[in-house]
């Protein structure tokens, strides 16, 4: 039960700690990985500085519009006017300039849609090539190539659609140019002539042809993608709310190209405005001159009317009344036709439901019903004046018309001949003297800034998938005492180095140097001296004076520390037996220089006496059993009961005997030796070893009986995790 309150308290513990944050272990971390930290963020600074020192400058052009409401070319014409006075939304402006009708012209015109490029190797296709053209020699903006040595001009280049994006090939042949696809001829012909396919549907025709040493590469892009690119580089916003004044700005690598880009821009803009203003006047100039023939005729009908009836009718003479009447009617009927023409307008403009139109129907109502009244009137006058008076008014009415018709279609004239658009150039298109782009500073301190943040990341990442033992405190946290914690030894580590380069080369094993004799000043060394009073008080209540060393894994320096342990209990005038219980792979007779021939599993078995196998070290007071000859079955040789016999024969001749046994997740010969041992110790080693591991060790000797005194934690090392560790107090190196 005692053993299962441990294990239980040792996971609630262990579930505590797994919910805080240790900030001091955080900022360890940091500590002790600072060089990377420090090299990552300088070497992104540097791989951000190089590259905006090495990428192509982007700059800027930009240019100044401004679009005024709409309004007739000539002044004093306000009532015509009136139809093309419209409020100019920016937005739909902006819509504008941005559309395929605006950029595509501005493609084709400039020819933006064709690429000419030398046909070389990327990155290194650049190595030997011709030196660039002076500076004061003429350079196509666009489709075309010029260098020291090429000087080529694209006048026209036009592919089916299946072959916009294609690449062709242009080369001298027989001094003259031919062009290629898939490594086949499309054709030749010399300058002047355009180069076509046999079918007719490709065609190049050069402007200037001076061909050097390398092919060209040409193509036509599609369309749309021409478009889209130069939109994505394509910049407009509007100047203040309501203002009308738009500025645009473009962005590219070559000055003089998008200063010629927005400029030709700017002036297709302009131009469109235009056509679209003197578009409008023309359709009502042709609406007034497909109505003038008619009233026209009308009014010829009306005359001849009205001279007919004088004729038959000799003089008729209308009174003031019946003139007033008159005048009022042929004023209400101008104004009915010119509602009429108004009407024709808006309805190509407008739907009925238009504010505009529902107005235009109202006055047209309210004067057909003055009309009704006058009409009325006319009734009630003598038969003669009736007649007379209906046709001088047909004849007054289609003079009044057919007068103002002729007056319209003039003003429509003169507008058409005086439209200038709406839009206005204020800024011709001027590009920045300094590059936009790269930042350079910027992008060196944001690479600088990621480079930290990654190295930092990567620290935290690999710390929180490291489970490693870094600190006692995490075991005792555990309820697990630490009775020593020993810092790596840089000797030992040297002297382990040797020996591994020496297994490797498969060389003849040398003694290993004990280091509490040859280095007795190591901190390693004094941490085991720290250990070893520490062992004194706990073994006060041991039963016998065996102490049993075992480890949870191989490799964790458990034959290390019972070596120089038992070297350090010899040294302070203790009478010690080591034993090399590991009767698979223990290794401890090369501490000591003795040989390995009998040794505890040869007195198992009973081939020896205890006598036969009982070495001296060169260490006053230290005597030494090796491991024996590996035996096929060493678990079952440590149950017999001559390891008991020699156990105690041991205790009753030495002041204490210590067991190195093999790790106990790996075998079950640790959990057998503990039942001899009065006290035991577990050794985990400094980052390999996890919490976890460590208890279920200690639980797999828990469930065997076997108690566990304590831990040693090996080969600390010296970090800011653990600063006020060992290596905090190291003393007798400094010259105080």
């Amino acid at each position: 039960m005692a053993d299962n309150s441990s294990m239980t308290q040792r996971q609630h513990q262990a579930s505590a700690m797994a919910d805080e944050i240790d900030l001091h272990r955080l900022w360890g971390l940091l500590v002790d990985h600072r060089w990377v930290i420090i090299g990552t963020t300088v070497l992104a600074f540097v791989l951000g500085a190089a590259y905006g020192l090495l990428a192509t400058p982007i700059y800027k052009a930009d240019a100044l519009l401004q679009v005024e409401d709409k309004q007739g070319g000539v002044p004093g014409f306000s009532e015509l006017n009136e139809l093309f006075t419209e409020e100019s939304s920016a937005d739909a402006e902006i819509q504008i300039i941005r559309s395929r009708m605006v950029l595509g012209q501005v493609i084709e015109q400039l020819q933006m849609n064709i690429e000419v490029k030398p046909d070389r190797l990327p990155l290194i296709g650049s190595l030997g090539a011709a030196a660039p053209a002076a500076e004061f020699l003429p350079k196509p903006l666009f489709a075309g190539y010029r260098d020291s040595e090429t000087f080529v001009t694209i006048t026209q280049f036009s592919v089916p659609e299946s072959l916009q994006g294609r690449a062709f090939t242009l080369i001298a042949e027989n001094g003259q140019p031919a062009l290629y696809f898939n490594g086949q001829m499309v054709g030749t012909a010399p300058l002047g002539t355009p180069i076509k396919s046999e079918d007719g549907r490709i065609t190049l025709e050069l402007g200037e042809w001076q061909y050097g040493n390398e092919p060209l590469v040409l193509v036509q892009q599609p369309m749309a993608e021409a478009v889209n690119r130069l939109r994505s580089r394509l910049s407009i916003s509007e100047q203040g709310k309501s203002t009308g004044i738009m500025a645009m700005a473009i962005t590219g690598s070559h000055k003089a190209r998008i200063q010629k880009i927005l400029d030709a821009i700017s002036e297709t803009y302009l131009l469109q405005n235009i056509k679209r203003m003197s578009a409008e006047a023309e359709n009502s100039l042709k609406f007034l001159d497909n109505q003038l023939p008619e009233i026209k005729g009308k009014l010829t009908e009306a005359e001849e009317k009205l001279n007919q009836y004088r004729l038959e009718s000799e003089s008729v003479d209308l009174t003031l009344e019946t003139q007033s009447v008159l005048e009022r009617l042929v004023a209400i009927e101008a104004k009915l036709n010119e509602l009429k023409i108004k009407e024709s307008e808006i309805a190509a403009r407008f739907t009925r439901e238009h504010p505009a139109y529902r107005t235009l129907i109202q006055q047209r109502g309210s004067l057909e019903q003055e009309r009704q009244q006058l009409n009325n009137q006319i009734k009630e006058l003598p038969e003669t004046q009736q007649e007379v008076l209906r046709l001088m008014r047909d004849v007054e009415v289609n003079q009044e018309i057919y007068v103002g018709l002729l007056n319209k279609v003039q003003e429509l004239r003169i507008m058409k001949a005086g439209t200038v658009g709406s839009v206005r150039i204020i800024d011709q298109a001027m590009v920045q003297p300094g590059a936009v782009k790269p930042k350079k500073a910027l992008i060196a301190i944001l690479a600088a800034m990621l480079g930290a943040m990654g190295s930092i990341g990567i620290v935290l990442l690999k710390a929180a998938f490291n489970k490693g033992i870094e600190t006692p405190d995490q075991l005792e946290e555990q309820g697990i005492s630490v009775y020593a914690a020993v810092p790596i030894s840089e000797a030992q580590s040297k002297t382990d180095r040797l020996a591994l380069l020496r297994r490797k080369r498969k060389q003849v094993q040398k003694t290993i140097p004990l280091l509490a004799t040859t280095v007795p000043e190591d901190l390693a060394v004094e941490a085991l001296r720290s250990l070893r009073t520490s062992l004194h008080f706990a073994m006060l209540e041991a039963n016998n004076k065996v102490l049993m060393i075992s480890g949870p894994s191989p490799g964790v320096g458990k034959s290390f520390i019972a070596a120089n342990l038992g070297a350090v209990l010899a040294q302070a005038g203790q009478k010690v037996v080591i034993v090399d219980a590991d009767l698979r792979k223990g290794h401890m007779h090369r501490y000591f220089g003795g040989g390995n021939e009998k040794g505890l599993s040869d007195y198992l078995s009973g081939q020896v006496q205890p006598q036969d196998i009982l070495q001296a070290t060169a260490t006053a007071n230290l005597s030494f059993i090796s491991r024996g000859q590996v035996p096929p079955n060493p678990s079952e040789l440590l149950m017999q009961a001559r390891l008991k016999q020699l156990v105690d024969t041991l205790s009753s001749e030495y002041d204490l005997v210590l067991i190195d046994t093999p790790p106990i997740l790996a075998v079950t010969d640790a959990a057998i030796v503990g039942q001899l041992a009065g006290s035991s110790l577990l050794v985990t080693r400094y980052g390999i070893n996890s919490v976890k591991e460590v208890d279920i060790a200690l639980t797999r000797f828990a469930q065997n009986k076997v108690e566990i005194k304590g831990a040693i934690l090996n080969c600390m090392e010296r970090r800011a995790t653990n600063e006020y560790g060992y290596y905090a107090y190291e003393y007798g190196k400094s010259n105080d």
